[in-house]
């Protein structure tokens, strides 16, 4: 029996966040069959879709944003809330991320802070560089402990690279789809993400905030498979206070967005406590109904136990995210 679903790297643009930006990513948004419509929508067409892969609640996030302004943010963030708000329904069946201008800290702390107190956001997902710049730096030391003071986490999801970088370091002797994919969802994404994991560690931020809760993607954004020698390699680079494995039991989550196999799976549950793990889609660039099908092959594979499985599926994001997912007559009451 499939149970209760919570996922949450599930995106969605507020107009305001939309209109401010223009990169690849845009252009191929825009030429996808269906995905501006979906991304556009936090209403029927979103829940639709749930409904199909049997998702009980989603955290909505916006998409890539591409270092959007504190102005930009604010009515980003605005606009989600209202879409959160705007029936019993959505009230019961989403949650938001916030949206905030990560190439000012200051700010981003401060809107951090609004999006939770005024609208009750459950944490913030945001491109994890700034432009092409890196945050490990001091000046982020205030977005840190904004977070670890409200208790809430910040996911880093994948930063599209700018037209330069692209260029400059994913052409090849292949077209430019090839280029776009290889310096994205193929390959660089994910490399980049865990490459900023280990810079966060490297610049001491774990042990200056050691309550700081950050979510990775995509199972772990390559970094489980790695881990045994992050470990071997840190002896040499330089043991901080608290060792990373130490940072990846306490400071980090992870979760399934957009990666249907069981293969990663066996490597997570060797190396990563089963609390650490949570479900997600990656909606609408993959289908809820991709994720239904990995989560009945995983129920089936007995590489989990029930209460293991129920974990992943939504206990470990109640838990995190401070929310519930909604009983099985509250949902037949919506249909």
């Amino acid at each position: 029996m499939t149970p209760p679903l919570i996922t949450l790297e599930e995106h969605w643009y507020s107009t305001a966040v939309f209109n401010s930006f223009d990169n690849y990513l845009k252009r191929a948004i825009e030429a996808w069959p269906g995905a501006q419509e979906k991304l556009l929508d936090a209403g029927a067409i979103r829940l639709g879709d749930m409904n199909k892969g049997k998702v009980s609640l989603q955290v909505i996030s916006h998409c890539a944003a591409d270092n959007p302004s504190p102005d930009i943010c604010r009515a980003g963030n605005d606009q989600l809330a209202k879409e959160i708000q705007k029936s019993e329904e959505t009230t019961t069946r989403f949650a938001g991320f916030a949206v905030l201008p990560m190439g000012l800290p200051e700010a981003a702390a401060a809107e951090l802070e609004r999006a939770v107190k005024e609208h009750g956001f459950v944490g913030a997902l945001v491109d994890h560089k700034a432009g092409d710049k890196f945050c490990d730096g001091d000046e982020y030391h205030v977005l840190w402990q904004k977070a670890q003071e409200l208790d809430v986490p910040i996911y880093l999801h994948p930063a599209w690279p700018s037209e330069e970088r692209f260029q400059q370091e994913y052409a090849g002797n292949y077209g430019a789809r090839a280029m776009m994919i290889i310096g994205g969802a193929m390959w660089a994404w994910h490399s980049e993400v865990g490459l900023h994991v280990l810079r966060l560690h490297a610049a001491g931020v774990f042990d200056k905030f050691p309550k700081l809760k950050l979510v990775i993607g995509h199972f772990g954004e390559m970094m489980p498979f790695m881990l045994q020698r992050i470990q071997d390699q840190e002896v040499v680079m330089g043991e901080r206070e608290r060792p990373f494995k130490q940072v990846w039991d306490e400071n980090i989550w992870i979760t399934t967005s957009g990666a249907w196999s069981l293969d990663p799976m066996r490597c997570i549950l060797g190396n990563t406590k089963i609390k650490r793990i949570m479900y997600s889609i990656d909606y609408p660039f993959t289908t809820n109904e991709h994720g239904l099908k990995w989560i009945d092959e995983l129920e089936k594979s007995g590489l989990v136990t029930k209460d293991q499985l129920d974990l992943i599926a939504y206990k470990n994001a109640e838990s995190l995210l401070g929310i519930k997912a909604p009983s099985e007559q509250q949902l037949q009451g919506f249909l």
